[in-house]
Formats: C-alpha cells, sequence, structure tokens
C-alpha cells in the first residue's frame, strides 16, 4: 500500500467525549480499561461475576467456559429463561408500569406498551403457541411488519422454549419458504400487509406461495391490521381471535444456557444463506451486557433502534438487550423519510430519544437532503448516537457528530456480526472518539489484526480481523451445517476469522476496511473499497458511492466505481474528471477509479449494506449468487 494510503488509515482528529455524557457515564474511560483487562487476564470469573450480578438464575451453572476447539459452551449447567429476564423480574420489582415499547408509524399513529403489559401479551401468545402443539425445539417462522406482535411473537416462542426465526417481512416467497424449508417450521406467524413511504405492500400472498406444498407447516397464524377482515382457509388461524381468550399467566419453561434460543439466516457470498444459531445463556448475558455499556442506559433513558427484528440487530438491540437492561424502546414502521426527510427528527423531539441507533447508509441518505432538515428540530434530547450495519466513513461520522448530536453526544461506531450476537469492538460513550474507527474490542474480545498465517501485522497495516478466543454471544453453529461453522474457526489458524480486512493504530483503535473480499488489489497495492468510497463521499457533489475491483492485465484490479450524485448535479464527462481529481488528491494516484459509472441506486441488503458482490457479479457477467437479501 502506498504511503499516502498508509497516512490516510490514521485518522488525524481524535473528538474527547462531551462534558455532559462524561458526568452521566456509567463508567470512566478508566474503569473500562480496568474491566476490559480483567476480562481477558481471567475470563471465567468476570462473566460468572457479571452473569450472577446481572441476570436472574433459576440455576446456577456448574462451570463457566469450555472449549473442545472448535466447539464452546458457556454456563453449563445453569437454568435461565431470557424472557424471566426480560419481562417478568421488571414487572416483579415494580416496573410493571413502565413502558417497554413506543410504536409509531408513518401516519402519526401510537401504541404504547408497559412491561406488564407485553408480559401479558407474550403470554397469551405463548399458550397460543401451545395449544398448537408446539413444544420446545420446534422451529417457529415469523414473516411481519414491525409491530409490537412481532416481537411479542418472538418473545413467546423464548417462553416455551421453541426456537424462532424471523424473517424480514420484505423477503420473496422463495427466499422465506427456503427459510421455512431449511427451519422446518411447524408454524409460520405473519401479517395481512405492512405500510412503507404510504403504500400497502402485501405480506399474507407472499406466505401463501412460501408455504404451497410444505406440509410440515401445519398452522399460518395471521394478524389482521386495522379493517382487514380476510376469509382465512383451513390451516389459517386469526391472530386476535386466537389470543383473545388465552391466559395472561405461562410458565416459563426452564432453559439450559446452551439451549437453542433463535436461527438468524445470513446472507452467505456463495450458495444459500446460512442459518447462524445462538442459544441462551451467553447470548442474554452478553445483549445485556452490550445494551447496558456501549449506550450507557440510565433508568429515564428513551432508546431508539431504527433496525427491524428480522436482522440480528433488531434481536439484540431492539428486544433482548434493552428489555433485559429494562429501558423503554421506541419503534417505528415505515420509511425513514416518508411523508417527509424530517420524520425521524420529528419522532426524537416527540418523545425526547436520548439513545439512537442507526446505519451509516440512513446518516447517508439525510447528508443528501442537507442539513436543514434536522435544523427544524429540537434534537437536544440526544446524549449517545450509534451507528452499526458497515463502516461509517470520517464524512459521514462528522455530519453525524455536527447536525445531529449538535456536537454534544458521543458517537459509538459498532462493529459485530449476526454470528457474534452482540458488539465486539466499539467506544464506548467516556471514550475518546476517532471518525471512521469502529475503536477498541469489548469485555472478554480478544481482537487483533493478523497477516494470512495468523501473525500479527504493524501498526496500521491491512490485515486479516480475528478474534482469538470464543465469547458468551458467540454463534454456536450453523443450522445443519456444522461444516460452514466450522470454516469460521479454520480459515487463519485457530482463530475466529470474521471475514473483515481491518487495521489497528498505535493506540489500539481498528478501523474495519469492509469484507475481505472488498479489498481490491491494485499493482501489488491492497486498497480497501471503503477508503476509496469515503474519497469519494468527500467530493462535494457525491451522495453514495461503491467500487469493485475489476480484472486488469497490467496492474491485476482496476477500480470501477458507481456513484449516485446529490440532487442538484448532473452527470457529465467533466463532473467525472474533476471526482477522479478529488480522488488522487485524498488518496493517491493509485485509489484513482478508471471508471466511474453514475447510477440512481445501488443493490443493498435490506440492513444497509452495499452488495458490492453483486455489482462485480453483473459488471463482469457473472451469476448473481444468492440475492435473496437484497433489498429492490
Amino acid at each position: 500500500m502506498s504511503e499516502k494510503n498508509e497516512i490516510l488509515l490514521k485518522v488525524n482528529k481524535v473528538y474527547q467525549p462531551p462534558q455532559r455524557v462524561l458526568e452521566k457515564a456509567l463508567i470512566t474511560k478508566e474503569e473500562f480499561d480496568e474491566m476490559y483487562k480483567r476480562s481477558i487476564e481471567n475470563p471465567e470469573d468476570f462473566w460468572a461475576d457479571i452473569a450472577e450480578k446481572e441476570l436472574h438464575w433459576f440455576k446456577k451453572w456448574d462451570k463457566v467456559f469450555e472449549w473442545n476447539y472448535p466447539k464452546y459452551q458457556w454456563f453449563i449447567g445453569g437454568k435461565l429463561n431470557i424472557t424471566y429476564n426480560c419481562l417478568d423480574r421488571h414487572v416483579e420489582n415494580g416496573r410493571r408500569n413502565k413502558l417497554a415499547y413506543i410504536w409509531v408509524d408513518e401516519d402519526g399513529n401510537e401504541k404504547k406498551y408497559t412491561y406488564g403489559e407485553l408480559l401479558d401479551l407474550v403470554n397469551k401468545i405463548a399458550n397460543g403457541l401451545k395449544e398448537l402443539g408446539v413444544k420446545k425445539g420446534d422451529r417457529v417462522v415469523i414473516y411481519m411488519p414491525l409491530v409490537v406482535e412481532q416481537l411479542a411473537s418472538m418473545l413467546a416462542c423464548a417462553r416455551i422454549g421453541a426456537i424462532h426465526s424471523v424473517v424480514y417481512a420484505g423477503f420473496s416467497s422463495n427466499a422465506l419458504r427456503m427459510r421455512i424449508e431449511d427451519a422446518k417450521a411447524k408454524v409460520v406467524i405473519t401479517s395481512t400487509w405492512t405500510k412503507r413511504r404510504g403504500k400497502k405492500i402485501d405480506l399474507k400472498s407472499v406466505v401463501d406461495e412460501a408455504v404451497d406444498g410444505l406440509n410440515f407447516v401445519e398452522n399460518i397464524v395471521v394478524l389482521q391490521r386495522e379493517g382487514d377482515e380476510f376469509e382465512l382457509e383451513e390451516k389459517e388461524i386469526d391472530f386476535n381471535e386466537w389470543i383473545k381468550d388465552k391466559s395472561t399467566h405461562c410458565e416459563p419453561e426452564i432453559m439450559d444456557a446452551e439451549d437453542p434460543l433463535f436461527i438468524l439466516y445470513t446472507s452467505g457470498s456463495t450458495g444459500k444463506p446460512k442459518g447462524v444459531l445462538h442459544t441462551t445463556g451467553g447470548y442474554n448475558l452478553y445483549t445485556h451486557v452490550t445494551t447496558k455499556y456501549v449506550f450507557d442506559i440510565h433508568e429515564d433513558d428513551i432508546f431508539w433502534c431504527t433496525a427491524d427484528p428480522g436482522w440480528i440487530t433488531g434481536h439484540s438491540y431492539m428486544v433482548y438487550g434493552p428489555l433485559s437492561v429494562g429501558t423503554t424502546s421506541v419503534i417505528a414502521e415505515g420509511a425513514p423519510d416518508h411523508p417527509d426527510p424530517g420524520r425521524w427528527w420529528s419522532i426524537v423531539e416527540k418523545y425526547k430519544v436520548n439513545i439512537f441507533y442507526t446505519a451509516p447508509t440512513a446518516v447517508r441518505l439525510f447528508m443528501k437532503y442537507g442539513e436543514e432538515w434536522p435544523k427544524k428540530y429540537d434534537l437536544s434530547s440526544l446524549r449517545i448516537l450509534g451507528s452499526v450495519g458497515e463502516p461509517i466513513n470520517p464524512e459521514a461520522w462528522i455530519w453525524y457528530y455536527e447536525n445531529i448530536g449538535r456536537g454534544q453526544c458521543s458517537i459509538v461506531d459498532t462493529w459485530w456480526q449476526t454470528e457474534t450476537g452482540g458488539h465486539m469492538i466499539t467506544t464506548v460513550p467516556a471514550y475518546p472518539q476517532k471518525p471512521g474507527k469502529a475503536g477498541k474490542p469489548f469485555f472478554g474480545i480478544e481482537a487483533d489484526v493478523v497477516d494470512k498465517e495468523g501473525k500479527p501485522v504493524e501498526p496500521n497495516k491491512v490485515g486479516y480481523l480475528v478474534i482469538k478466543k470464543p465469547w458468551p454471544s458467540a454463534l454456536r453453529t450453523c443450522w445443519g451445517e456444522p461444516e460452514r461453522f466450522e470454516k469460521y474457526w479454520s480459515e487463519i489458524g485457530k482463530y475466529y476469522f470474521a471475514g473483515d480486512m481491518a487495521t489497528k493504530d498505535e493506540d489500539g483503535y481498528i478501523m474495519i476496511l469492509g469484507r475481505a473480499d472488498d479489498v481490491i488489489n491494485v499493482s501489488g497495492h491492497r486498497i480497501g473499497t471503503a477508503e476509496v468510497e469515503s474519497a469519494l463521499v468527500s467530493h462535494p457533489a457525491v451522495a453514495e458511492a461503491a467500487v469493485i475491483g475489476k480484472p486488469h492485465e497490467i496492474k491485476g484490479e482496476s477500480i470501477k466505481a458507481f456513484v449516485i450524485l446529490k440532487q442538484g448535479y448532473e452527470p457529465s464527462e467533466s463532473l467525472a474528471k474533476d471526482i477522479k481529481m478529488h480522488v488522487r488528491h485524498e488518496l493517491g494516484a493509485l485509489a484513482v477509479p478508471d471508471e466511474i459509472e453514475f447510477v440512481e441506486k445501488l443493490p443493498k441488503t435490506r440492513s444497509g449494506k452495499i452488495m458490492r458482490r453483486v455489482l462485480k457479479a453483473k459488471e463482469l457477467g457473472m451469476p448473481l449468487g444468492d440475492t435473496s437479501t437484497l433489498e429492490d
């Protein structure tokens, strides 16, 4: 990598946490460092101590941790139920009337649920599932809009020990069918429609098509939304009728710490999606602890994670983490910019949101609309801003900090994956922040940047991101495909290889550069797609960009950029030339794209990640592979 590129990896400005954040912070920088040191030197004592303080166990574990490479277990012999930790204990400890969720839609309708009401709803659904013959270990697929009934259905499965598999309500019937078939789901829970940009999107017909001929699916439960009166076929049950007379009491199933909790399918770059399996105890503990410390949750906080439960972010930081900690969450159905680009900021203002967690894609969308939109709203309640889903480029980071946080919030950039279950690398709020760098490993996480042989690379050199030892919320297997699980632990030494390229600076801050297959090799120099994209979007005309490497007979690979322009700019030869000059100035001649194609939109997963491999496959005339996670 050229010297100029090496320098760019050192983000120059360090942002100190604002005083108002430091005054409230649950842990100081020094306390975090001390706890981290303990978590690495004596992980078993560390996690046992936290597990005892933070969670309710029906029976304490016999052994904290066991690792027979590559298999591992946590809290062996421990008994608990995650819904007891998320609901019952709060209700019993005087929080029955505390709000659990505030739900809003695009039309400004709202519904509020207290912890007591949510527990009643969860128990009714759990009793309904039992009546349908669903037992511990059975699989239930949930394909629903972002409504509280969706979250309650997940919790109802966990209540009785059934394994839920949530499928984002935007997947095609083929993608849904593959997941129902793979999990051999006994029951599918769905709804009649969801609404996005003012349009009703039919969900029921997608399910009808997906389950056609699948005899193992015994029932389909349908949530009819306002005004719907569909004629239901055999096997189909009306959700509201189903739970109407059910008891609000359901004993939580006593689960072993290693009993399965859910399967979540994640797109593989090749072949069919992997069914990532998470278990109960370690996942409950890790999502609880990361929610508490990374988002600095206090008793009176209002938390808003803008994800969808169809993704791991929704599982960990809309459902299990926030409820286990006992906080109040906002959930919003619909598009971020409908009916206008001020929608999200009006919600922050109305509910006085303190902690806001979203994706860089959303931040860049709002950058495109300009700073006058957030300026219209009072965002002074915000204290912590989070970023998730992909690396946030420094330009977007600074825009977020200045225009949404008004320079008064800490930004926690979180790196993690479906497979990791919770945050792995981040800067807790009391820590100095470096734009574009995720930060430091969280408690118990030994992360390093290494070469192909597993040897650490020098500071600021590009290498592979690995995790040296298992952590409590790590995936336990890939459903029905243990060999795919083993691959995570065998590609680079005996480390967990996340599939990402990264660099680590002198202070130990880690910067994620994108997937290993998103690194372009130009004339023997490795260039991360994230770097080039960052340089592109720092041009005043560019709203979003994606770059790919193309085979080149002299350089090995050449760079092609796909660019979306901001409003008010028109594609032209001279603009393309100007953008290339800008990249040259930012990154050096090596990183200048040979080609720039102006496009209206980019292929993205529904969690906001740009699918560069789809762009590449299309460009090179190759098969597109698994596109079930593609948004459009």
